[in-house]
């Protein structure tokens, strides 16, 4: 299961919108056929492990990350390739929250005879999966908060000089991190300032994330860098209902998809909008700010993991905070993340928090 669970990060940021699943076939203790979920979904983690396992997958065992699916959609359910296939056993570590599935992939599989374990490393399954399960339930994505400041947390001088505030070591692993996520977000003060592609470059991946980018009124520049690549890397603008409509009609010209969100004292309305992110197939965000977005964020209680990188040296008060103004009286009342790694990364420190359970 270990295998299978880190096979199935490699789909991780590629399958959306289905789950990135691992699959691991055994028999006689020799491994005989492995898979994960390819771009853009399918084929599926457990087709591609029977196709590679062939006849030698008969009567073996099969440890896959998440309930083999039982519904017919674009390709035939996976518990019944696993029984057409002669699997004699199937492990699996958490069961599917898809009201499509949700234990009738395990029920099909016993009326079969196939014995079925559940249950191992579920946590750590629970915890790679836990954007396609939550927005499976009808929840929200997953959401990574990614800050890069000074040492005194600004991201920004007063004059507003940002590039860069980390070194290129630090910037690269960033791009990693964007590569197994669905989407990169950032706000509309950051697409105005930065012009940023927000694509993952240097690394060859096979599926650029969607960029989506937060702005209520859809005052971002029609002639930047995301204005003049949406045809070719997927745009999606969450805006209020009360936007421009010809702004509206530009960016439908463009190429962009545009999603209208709720509003919430005079902005996006955080959980509205990561809901609608959701709905649209979406399972894991990389947000990368500005401070407001993120602010927005962190208020809701959305965000799930934080990754900060710091830099060696201070910019002062003036400086932009990388986080802005939450309206906090009592640190009792802030949110608390436990730290999970950190370590060096050429000059600066990369920190990583995740949301305590509560």
């Amino acid at each position: 299961m270990a295998l299978a669970l880190s096979l199935g990060r490699r789909g991780q940021g590629n399958a959306w919108p289905n789950p990135a699943v691992g699959c691991v076939i055994v028999k006689d203790g020799a491994l005989v056929g492995r898979g994960w979920t390819q771009p853009g979904g399918r084929p599926h983690a457990e087709t591609l492990a029977l196709s590679r396992a062939g006849e030698r997958a008969r009567g073996a065992t099969a440890y896959v990350t998440l309930e083999p699916c039982s519904h017919h959609g674009q390709t035939p359910p996976c518990a019944e390739a696993l029984i057409h296939a002669g699997i004699a056993r199937v492990v699996v570590a958490v069961g599917d929250t898809d009201t499509r599935v949700s234990g009738r992939g395990f029920e099909m599989l016993r009326k079969a005879g196939v014995e079925v374990v559940t249950g191992v490393r579920a946590e750590e399954a629970e915890r790679d999966l836990q954007g396609f399960l939550r927005v499976a339930g009808g929840g929200r994505p997953f959401v990574t908060l990614k800050l890069a400041a000074s040492f005194d947390g600004r991201i920004a001088t007063a004059t507003g000089e940002s590039q860069w505030i980390t070194g290129p070591q630090a910037r690269r692993l960033v791009h990693g991190m964007r590569a197994r996520h669905d989407a990169v977000m950032v706000g509309a003060g950051t697409a105005r300032k930065d012009d940023p592609s927000l694509t993952v470059r240097g690394l060859g991946v096979a599926r650029q994330p969607a960029r989506v980018v937060v702005s209520r009124r859809l005052d971002l520049p029609l002639l930047g860098n995301l204005a003049r690549t949406a045809k070719d890397v997927p745009v999606w603008i969450c805006h209020g209902r009360d936007a421009d409509h010809e702004r509206l009609q530009a960016w439908t010209g463009l190429g962009a998809k545009l999603l209208p969100c709720g509003i919430s004292q005079a902005q996006i309305d955080p959980a509205d909008m990561l809901v609608q992110l959701g709905k649209a197939g979406l399972t894991r965000i990389f947000c990368e700010g500005g401070s407001a977005l993120a602010a927005s964020l962190l208020g809701a209680e959305a965000v799930d993991e934080i990754v900060g990188f710091s830099a060696g040296f201070s910019i002062g008060a003036e400086g932009l905070p990388a986080i802005g103004a939450m309206g906090l009286e009592r640190l009792a009342a802030a949110e608390r993340f436990e730290l999970v790694e950190a370590r060096p990364v050429g000059p600066d420190l990369m920190h990583r928090w995740r949301k305590i359970a509560g």
